[in-house]
């Protein structure tokens, strides 16, 4: 029997409409982008939401462009969009644009104005904005908010026909200047503009704001639920109004007024979400273009590496909600390591080589010794890979004097050389400056033996060479923007990039850009779209590991509460950790959880099984527990009935933290 997934608000939404009886043939979403940038990775979220519950409810699904801006719009971010949703793996039913609408707009304004719910206002901006008042202060009256309708629609047809400046008219809607609600204080519906427009050409020089066109676009194309994030919360009021109006005019033509709900967006570490900054970076060439691998666009995970799968099930794992949260990147990572761990080949490649020599190993001879490509899948079979007497292994899996707890080469020691001999290590070559230039080894063919380090290696005289790029994250800070009072920009990486030559076995002579692998031992790996033919050029992915981690600095602790938590047990700071979590803010959160991941690193599973059974209302030691299972797993536990049966009955809690923590433990 299949497993039952439970529903998500907006889900319970339409279920419940429907059981008011919707027609759930009059089921329609949309996922409307403005074309004034690239998609990023918290767009995926709503592209999610809109398309998963197309797919779910087998209703259409609208791509409609937004674009009533053209100052900011162009045909390349349009592009961009439909390349990206389609990389994804959606499909639309109707590629729709705002643009279409503006003479169905017009002629609701005009409407509007008949009714004496619109007028023109002259004053500059700075009147308008200072008579708005503020959220504590009621706004006053424009001048112009009595203008005759004869007036009115006299100023804005001649709007229209381009008979004035720019700046010195407005349409704005009639509704209450003292109204709570600050946006619904006489919002401006047209402006003018003269710009030309990447669709409509110089057919308008007046344009309809956002607020307009948005609610009215989704009644033409008779959207049922309308669902974006959650700072449009407040402009659902607006919404409702200006649907209200226009609904009178065309009910029996259109009869579905929509709905608008609002979700949580998403929010990622280490992360900027704003296009006006991703467009800084670019134009002030910190990131290579929109698709720079480190940046958080669609184009740019794409060009890394990540696949439509991983993201998708990122957006899966961190659900729908209906509070704001951070979520930790290194999810997404998790979601990227785990896709490629099922899907790449293992291939070799050395990044900062020293030359070894098997003395014992004939000069003229060569080998091509079988390899597997990829343990977790069997059909991806074996491939040749030559051995010969001078191989590369990289310069830090060597030390000529190393404890005992160094499982790699060694002066005196032996390590396993991957689908190929063991050697040990008896001298080296050095420079005078101490540097060393060669390992000179021996060789064994007796395999069986038991040594504890594997090491990668590749033949020197088959090595092919390749350009890599090792991509880290953009910004060394969690939440670069959230600092008020500095710039984003001081919390650039500077290591975000590191360029270099590495040698490659020469199976990978021949690769295509787009393709991935994983390099044994250092991470994942795909061919960029720069690579050619007589110049190879890599990305890095991701690590196969967190190293971050470990990094994260311990912030404002003092030594007084070090000294006090190294003398306690780390499952009791871990049960103190949890018994606040809920009560934190989402930064402090974030704080804390990076110390229970440490401090689950020195716990055993037999003290953290007794809080599996944690009283339900104790939500915060709940989550602590959850965190630390999620180390424990990581690092080898082996998962059983009771780990799965706290897991399982975790994802249907009422604390949405747990949750979210539960559902990033997959299978």
């Amino acid at each position: 029997m299949s497993e039952t997934k439970s529903l998500n608000f907006i889900e319970q939404i339409i279920e419940e409409d429907l059981a008011n009886g919707l027609d759930k043939n009059k089921l329609r979403f949309r996922f409307p982008p403005e074309p004034n940038g690239y998609l990023h990775i918290g767009h995926t979220k709503a592209i999610g939401i809109s398309f998963g519950l197309g797919e779910k409810y087998n209703a259409p699904v609208n791509l409609r462009f937004d674009d009533t801006n053209p100052a900011k719009e162009e045909q390349e971010y349009v592009d961009a969009i439909k390349r990206d949703i389609k990389w994804l793996g959606y499909r639309w039913e109707n590629e729709l644009y705002s643009s279409d609408y503006f003479h169905k707009l017009y002629d609701w304004a005009i409407q509007l104005i008949k009714d004496g719910k619109a007028y023109v206002d002259s004053q500059t901006s700075e009147a308008m904005a200072e008579q708005k008042g503020t959220p504590t202060q009621v706004g006053t009256n424009s001048p112009y908010r009595t203008r005759s309708i004869k007036e009115n629609l006299d100023l804005f047809t001649r709007m229209k026909n381009g008979e004035f400046e720019a700046g010195t008219h407005v349409l704005r809607a009639k509704i209450d200047m003292e109204d709570p609600n600050m946006l619904m204080r006489d919002p401006i519906m047209y402006r003018i503009l003269y710009a030309h427009h990447h669709r409509t050409g110089d057919e308008w020089c007046i344009y309809p704001m956002y607020d307009w066109t948005h609610g009215e676009s989704d009644y033409i194309e008779q959207i049922s639920h309308s669902l974006c994030s959650l700072e449009f919360k407040p402009h659902r009021k607006l919404y409702n109004w200006f649907r209200d109006h226009v609904y009178e005019y065309d009910k029996d033509k259109l009869s579905l007024p929509p709905k608008q709900r609002e979700f949580a967006r998403l929010n990622l570490s280490y992360t900027i979400m704003s296009k006006r900054k991703l467009l800084r970076l670019v134009n002030d060439g910190i990131v290579t273009g929109w698709d720079d691998p480190r940046m958080p666009t669609i184009s740019g995970l794409r060009r890394r590496g990540y696949t439509p799968k991983a993201i998708r099930k990122f957006v899966e794992t961190v659900g729908v909600a209906k509070r704001e949260n951070v979520i930790d990147v290194s999810l997404l990572e998790f979601c990227i390591r785990e896709d490629l761990n099922k899907t790449t080949n293992r291939v070799m490649a050395v990044l900062d080589p020293v030359k070894v020599v098997i003395t014992n190993y004939p000069e003229d001879k060569e080998e091509w010794l079988d390899a597997e490509n990829n343990p977790e899948n069997e059909d991806a079979g074996f491939r040749k890979t030559p051995f010969s007497r001078e191989i590369y292994i990289e310069k830090q899996d060597f030390k000529e004097e190393a404890s005992n707890k160094f499982f790699r080469l060694k002066l005196g020691g032996e390590v396993r050389l991957k689908n190929a001999y063991i050697i040990k290590a008896n001298d080296v070559v050095k420079e005078d400056n101490g540097n060393i230039t060669e390992i000179h080894c021996t060789y064994d063919t007796d395999t069986s033996k038991k040594v504890k380090g594997t090491l990668h290696w590749v033949s020197i005289k088959h090595a092919i060479t390749a350009e890599i790029r090792e991509y880290d994250r953009l910004f060394i800070d969690e939440a670069p923007d959230s600092h008020g009072e500095k710039d984003f920009m001081e919390f650039i990486n500077p290591n975000s990039l590191k360029v270099r030559q590495a040698f490659l076995e020469p199976s990978l002579n021949n690769v295509k850009p787009g393709e991935r692998f994983q390099f044994q031992r250092l991470g994942y790996f795909n061919v960029d779209n720069d690579s050619t033919t007589d110049k190879l050029v890599f990305n890095k992915t991701v690590g196969l590991r967190d190293t971050w981690a470990k990094q994260k600095p311990k912030q404002n602790q003092n030594q007084q509460k070090n000294q006090q938590q190294t003398q306690r047990k780390p499952i009791d700071i871990i049960k103190q950790l949890g018994k606040k979590y809920t009560n934190y803010p989402e930064e402090k959160q974030q704080k804390v959880k990076a110390e229970i991941q440490e401090l689950a690193e020195k716990i055993s599973y037999e003290d953290l099984e007794p809080l599996f059974a944690t009283a339900a209302k104790k939500s915060g030691t709940r989550i602590a527990t959850m965190i630390s299972l999620k180390v424990m797993l990581k690092n080898g536990l082996e998962r059983n009935t009771t780990i799965d049966d706290f897991i399982e009955k975790a994802k249907d809690d009422k604390n949405e933290l747990l949750v979210v923590e539960a559902n990033t433990i997959l299978k």
